[in-house]
């Protein structure tokens, strides 16, 4: 039988998120380090993600259930472990998450949207000079 759908996250959900988050970087790391090209081809974008969310793993173990805990847990570890360009960058999207989440008991898709818009405009915010192609638009 398939596993439920969830509805809403709470903090037990964002909890599992930043986990799975921290097992697909780790095997993606070195195919992501290979696709790093600007603004050097520096090589370390998937290992600076990685540690990224290996620090955010370490908060959010030690955090409580609660949604406002755990995203404000995953964003201070975040911030507090970023390594590189793509770490801080990646911290501020999820303190945009966290800004937003975190007022919040039970989190629905238009929360989300919310906090998903938070961590763009935070993301975009950090970088002094955005640039197309990078880690800010995916592309």
């Amino acid at each position: 039988m398939p596993a439920p759908v969830l509805e809403a996250l709470d903090g037990a959900a964002v909890r599992r998120w930043v986990l799975a988050s921290r097992e697909a970087l780790a095997a993606a790391r070195d195919e992501i380090d290979d696709l790093n090209v600007y603004p050097v081809p520096d090589g370390d974008t998937g290992t600076n993600l990685l540690l990224t969310v290996e620090a955010a793993v370490e908060a959010v173990e030690q955090a409580a259930d609660d949604l406002a805990e755990v995203t404000a847990a995953m964003a201070r570890g975040a911030l507090m472990g970023a390594r590189g360009n793509s770490g801080v960058i990646l911290s501020q999207l999820l303190r945009g998450l966290a800004d937003v989440l975190g007022e919040t008991d039970r989190c629905t898709a238009v929360e989300l949207r919310a906090g998903l818009r938070r961590a763009a405009e935070l993301a975009y915010a950090a970088v002094a000079t955005p640039v197309e192609g990078t880690l800010l638009t995916g592309r």
